[in-house]
């Protein structure tokens, strides 16, 4: 049994050998976690790292998620607390929120991708959670960032959401993943090479004066807090996309204070709701964390949420086009000024 600084957490093992990690309120009752009586094989996951020649991007072949669960009736929900009958993912009956190593992982042996199970309610989803859960999952996101960044084989940590079968939710129970990556992604060197390259040139953290910027001109802020700012980036590629940033540059949320991280909570809650109530139903997303890379520059990183959905309209969807896919040059139809006023009347 391990102690984060705001939760209590209780390691156990599932049947196949993966670790499973319940997180609970730390004036709730010690839990003693139920067996495993599944008796699955042990996982042989699949897993190729290639890199691209014309781009050093490296690419994961992980060809045995081809056979991982695909939209399951509720009944059946892997992510479900345990019922007579019907054992899942998760042994005990119930659960405030819990984490296990996924069963189709994307990475094994170098790196690894853990599954967040939010509440142990199928019916909800992350904008329904109280304060109170919402700061349970913030202290559980920040438990595990420090752990896996200890890891020797892990370069960056990378918790996420995907909300919505527009997306390619396969799983409907409210859930996220953190994928500990055996090398930088992408995005990630790209940002480190823009951030590296102000540096030298201004003197400044890019990313503390990107949120100074956008304070200061306050067009595209959407709402705010004692320590936390959400605002639609100036040059957003989605047709919804908001920014969260801390006004104290950390490195990821491991470093987060405690009042920060009840300002997250409540901010973050905030923005989901103004997000759902944009047309009236819930709007499809993926919540991206970017932290700083766990070795390299890390100097230089500057932790903050991208929250952003693909619904251009009520009623349709952006797809990426030539354009997107074949150049990586995004063509928005929402103007990032015009979409940060409606979100901030969605609230009003």
């Amino acid at each position: 049994m391990n102690t984060p600084r705001g939760a209590r957490r209780t390691d156990t093992e599932l049947s196949d050998g993966r670790t499973l990690f319940y997180y609970d309120p730390l004036d709730a009752p010690v839990r003693v976690p139920l067996e495993d009586t599944r008796g699955l094989p042990a996982p042989k996951p699949q897993v190729e790292l290639r890199t691209d020649p014309l781009t050093g991007d490296v690419i994961t072949y992980a060809t045995h998620r081809n056979t991982r669960t695909y939209l399951p009736p509720a009944d059946q929900c892997p992510l479900c607390a345990s019922k007579p009958g019907n054992p899942t993912e998760i042994p005990d009956h119930d659960y405030n929120v819990a984490v296990f190593q996924n069963r189709f992982p994307s990475f094994a042996g170098p790196g690894q991708a853990e599954v967040v199970c939010f509440t142990s309610d199928h019916n909800k989803s992350f904008t329904d959670l109280s304060q109170g859960q919402a700061r349970l999952v913030v202290e559980t996101w920040a438990d595990r960032t420090a752990e896996l960044s200890a890891r020797p084989d892990v370069e960056y940590v990378f918790p996420f959401e995907n909300r919505g079968r527009e997306i390619g939710v396969t799983l409907s129970h409210p859930h996220g993943q953190i994928y500990a990556f055996p090398f930088l992604p992408p995005r990630m060197r790209t940002l480190m090479a823009r951030a590296r390259e102000h540096q030298e040139v201004a003197g400044s953290n890019l990313f503390a004066d990107i949120l100074a910027a956008e304070r200061k001109e306050g067009t595209r802020v959407v709402a705010e807090n004692h320590t936390w700012t959400a605002f639609v980036p100036e040059a957003a590629r989605w047709p919804v996309e908001v920014h969260l940033y801390p006004h104290r540059q950390v490195a990821d949320i491991s470093e987060l204070s405690n009042s920060e991280r009840d300002d997250f909570a409540e901010l973050y809650l905030d923005v989901l709701s103004r997000f759902d109530g944009l047309y009236g139903d819930p709007l499809p997303y993926i919540a991206a964390w970017h932290s700083a890379p766990v070795r390299v520059d890390r100097e230089l990183g500057y932790l903050h949420l991208e929250l952003l959905s693909i619904r251009r309209a009520a009623d349709k969807i952006k797809y990426l086009a030539g354009s997107e896919s074949g150049m990586g040059a995004f063509i928005s139809d929402t103007r990032p000024e015009d979409v940060a006023e409606t979100l901030r009347k969605v609230g009003s």
